[in-house]
């Protein structure tokens, strides 16, 4: 059983002691009795035996019952085979693959379903989260959080990725309504109570971080240093990354649907005052506005927005549509 001090020192003092994690009795103490640690693979071959080793070696320390679920996105390598080998080896590890590839959050989403026990830790298959970090993560959580992340202190991509990923982060902050989405990460642990929120959740379009705060606002951040990818490259390209800021804003709030509505207003205002003007300079000077340039940026301003509200509406129409053929998140095809 692990007990959680409810009194912390502060970022830079957990960041210092993290892989030598203390526990501390207090008067009131929060404890956890059992832990599912629910991991994505895709393309995760290389990592997963040094991964799991790590895993198992820091679980085991915390005295705690716990699981550690693989969920295989349809990955093209040999991450199934050597999940099946893993599972074989330890019973404490259980493997799904999926029918196709869903996607990591539909992925996540599979895995804390299947999840058994009080608390569940997700993280990335390609050691960038050191599994050292978890007590801390917990120790953290124990504070009367409901939630905590875990992202990294200092980015380790480019400037584009880096811009992409902010994007993203300004997307989830306005969907979820708190602070701490700037802070969001894969590398996350919250109670396993939350899902009760989303149970019913039933959509090819899913974001964890947005599920959460169906049940809960009360979330913590603990900054840890990640460690650079040992093989292979990131699934989340830039493109991947805007859309899936784009999906985040049109699946789960409707302020692209206002910010249309804002601007046909302030178009059509435009057109007012346009109109007037060139009303007021027949009426006054007696002359049309000449030129053909004047016409055709007219139409092309007027046709754009036209364009773009219904690029907006058709968005909502298309989320509409797979719920209406009742879509699912995943299919998973094989449990090990």
């Amino acid at each position: 059983m692990i007990i959680f001090n409810t009194e912390m020192a502060g970022f830079r003092g957990e960041l210092n002691s993290y892989k030598r994690p203390q526990f501390i009795s207090t008067q009131e103490p929060v404890q956890v009795q059992s832990i599912s640690v629910v991991i994505p693979v895709y393309n995760g071959a290389p990592n997963l035996q040094e991964l799991n080793a790590r895993l198992i070696q820091t679980l085991d320390k915390l005295e705690a019952v716990f699981e550690i679920i693989y969920v295989d996105d349809d990955s093209p390598d040999t991450s199934w085979q050597e999940l099946c080998k893993i599972t074989s080896s330890d019973k404490r590890t259980r493997g799904i693959r999926m029918s196709r590839n869903y996607g990591q959050h539909n992925a996540l989403l599979c895995g804390i379903r299947a999840a058994n026990h009080d608390v569940i830790v997700t993280m990335d298959d390609d050691l960038q989260h050191p599994p050292e970090a978890i007590p801390q993560i917990l120790q953290k959580l124990g504070n009367n959080y409901d939630a905590v992340y875990a992202p990294p202190l200092h980015e380790q991509h480019g400037m584009l990725r880096n811009f992409a990923s902010q994007l993203t982060k300004l997307a989830l902050q306005r969907v979820m309504g708190v602070e701490t989405a700037r802070s969001v990460s894969a590398f996350r642990a919250f109670r396993t109570d939350l899902r009760k929120s989303f149970s019913d959740y039933r959509a090819p379009y899913v974001s964890i971080d947005v599920l959460l705060t169906w049940g809960t606002t009360n979330f913590g951040v603990l900054p840890v240093e990640h460690s650079p990818r040992k093989s292979g490259k990131s699934n989340y390209s830039i493109a991947g990354l805007i859309s899936h800021a784009i999906n985040l804003m049109t699946g789960f709030t409707t302020l692209p649907l206002r910010i249309a509505t804002i601007f046909g207003f302030g178009f059509m205002l435009f057109g007012v005052g346009v109109l007037s003007w060139v009303l007021g300079s027949y009426f006054i000077h007696g002359e049309t506005v000449p030129g053909f340039a004047f016409l055709a940026s007219i139409i092309a301003i007027f046709s754009g927005v036209q364009l773009f509200s219904l690029g907006i509406i058709g968005e909502y129409i298309a989320r509409i549509h797979f719920r209406t053929i009742d879509r699912p998140s995943y299919h998973v095809r094989e449990k090990r």
